[in-house]
């Protein structure tokens, strides 16, 4: 397919060279160019905008930091829907609010194009490893379309249901991600502050039913003296879409308690001036607070 990329962030750097490997052509587009670099060395050509973008593509993916970046990339003077053809297809796999979501998908019908949102769960770390998995929301006939091209970024694609689904699942899939790291690390905190060693602790939990992918991934970070590189995701990235969930919970009437807790935790980190840290900082928290270190 000609496919149009829209974010050269951490996760687009990821995603892209694995389309250009399934044989996709890819066309670019970022506020900053020199972000691409990497990607153009690799094949992805440039477009001066997300409007010539979508012109010159099948499927335009976008992947952004919020609701205010997709809203302008997508609706903008020169936004994906300007450019988009007829039989073209704008998947969103931005973390953003889903009702902003829905909203722009609106316009799009309005306008009679189509638009999915296709979240994907995984790291840079899974997608370079082939084991990310991508939740698809929107017409049944588009997911058939652009299913081959998701199944290149990761094996595991899911779809959800109608425009707007997709997402309200990552968000809620997000908010468990997070208070399961947080509760592993308050538990090694325990165990260390109790006086088990750290590394012993941890390789107990990788051995027991609390295991998990996201868990075996960051626990190393913790033994290897890494919480301080934002290597899978920083609290300020994992805070937006933990209130993000926070807000989805207010406006449905839903508690959502452990999250609210977990968000706690992740204001903490904020308060310590580690919020450009990877999220499993909060063991560092545990840490201070329990007296074991300054």
């Amino acid at each position: 397919m000609k496919v149009g990329f829209i974010g050269f962030g951490d996760m687009g750097k990821a995603i892209v060279p694995r389309l250009l490997a399934a044989g996709h052509q890819v066309t670019g587009w970022n506020r900053s160019k020199e972000k691409g670099e990497p990607l153009f060395k690799l094949g992805m050509i440039w477009a001066n905008s997300p409007r010539e973008l979508a012109t010159e593509s099948d499927v335009v993916i976008s992947i952004v930091t919020d609701s205010d970046a997709v809203r302008n990339i997508a609706l903008g003077e020169n936004g994906v829907i300007r450019g988009l053809r007829k039989d073209g297809i704008y998947c969103d796999m931005s973390t953003i609010d889903p009702e902003v979501s829905r909203e722009i998908g609106v316009e799009f019908a309005k306008a009679g194009l189509t638009m999915m949102d296709t979240p994907i769960s995984g790291t840079t770390l899974t997608i370079g490893q082939g084991k990310a998995s991508l939740m698809a929301g929107g017409p049944q006939e588009a997911f058939e379309r652009v299913q081959p091209l998701l199944l290149a970024i990761g094996p595991k694609v899911t779809y959800i249901g109608a425009q707007g689904l997709a997402i309200q699942l990552k968000v809620a899939l997000n908010m468990t991600l997070v208070i399961e790291v947080i509760g592993f690390c308050e538990g090694v905190a325990l165990a260390e502050k109790g006086g088990v060693p750290r590394e012993v602790a941890v390789d107990a939990m990788l051995k027991s039913v609390v295991a998990s992918p996201v868990i075996a991934y960051r626990a190393p970070l913790i033994l290897e003296g890494h919480i301080s590189d934002a290597t899978y995701g920083s609290v300020d990235l994992q805070q937006k879409d933990m209130l993000l969930a926070l807000n989805l919970g207010r406006k449905m009437g839903l508690p959502v308690p452990l999250g609210a807790a977990a968000n706690e935790l992740l204001n903490a980190c904020r308060g310590l001036g580690l919020q450009q840290h990877d999220f499993v900082t909060v063991y560092e928290v545990y840490r201070r607070m329990g007296g074991m270190s300054s």
